[in-house]
């Protein structure tokens, strides 16, 4: 099983799809016409055939006071892997209106921008910390090592918490600076 479509409830497709393409880099992957609204769809460019982000009209009775609710609370309604947090903040922060600069915790840096349709949206990055304590971008040769989250429930542990990493000790749910340290994940 695999996920291969998540959402953003958006108050204006055309819009959405701008901003989505213009200015965050996005490509149009599906535009179809579903009654008043359309199936309309992105992909990142650099994965064509990945999940599909469904630019969602945000019509449905609960849809805006929810976006409201996490837009009051500060909570990002969803999260976009990238690079390097520092420079699309540099690129996009003329452009877009950030609620949370650029922030480095352990492995990972986020930033936290408004999309002009309702939600804020996270990016982030996330790199390699070895046992020894050494942050790097690059692991065993490979490429920058990113995550994307898709996580709209506000209580699941943070995407570079996620079980399997470096960080993260499966038996005591702990997050970690250090192989030594233990301290507990809220």
């Amino acid at each position: 099983m695999r996920i291969n479509l998540a959402s953003v409830l958006v108050d204006d497709q055309d819009k959405a799809l701008r901003f989505y393409t213009e200015l965050l880099g996005f490509v149009k992957k599906t535009d179809v016409p579903v009654g008043e609204a359309r199936w309309l769809t992105v992909v990142s460019p650099d994965d064509p055939d990945g999940t599909e982000l469904l630019l969602e009209p945000d019509g449905h009775s609960a849809a805006k006071p929810f976006k409201q609710a996490l837009v009051d609370d500060g909570i990002p309604y969803t999260s976009f892997a990238v690079d390097d947090v520092k420079a699309e903040y540099d690129r996009l922060r003329a452009l877009v209106r950030f609620t949370q600069e650029p922030l480095e915790m352990q492995s990972v840096s986020t930033a936290v921008l408004a999309d002009t349709c309702g939600n804020l949206l996270q990016i982030a990055s996330q790199r390699y910390v070895a046992p020894s304590g050494v942050v790097s971008s690059e692991w065993s040769g490979h490429s920058p090592q990113t995550q994307a989250s898709v996580s709209i429930c506000a209580h699941r542990p943070p995407p570079w918490t996620r079980t399997g990493s470096p960080l993260w000790d499966r038996g005591t749910g702990a997050l970690r600076s250090s192989t030594s340290d233990t301290r507990r994940v809220p």
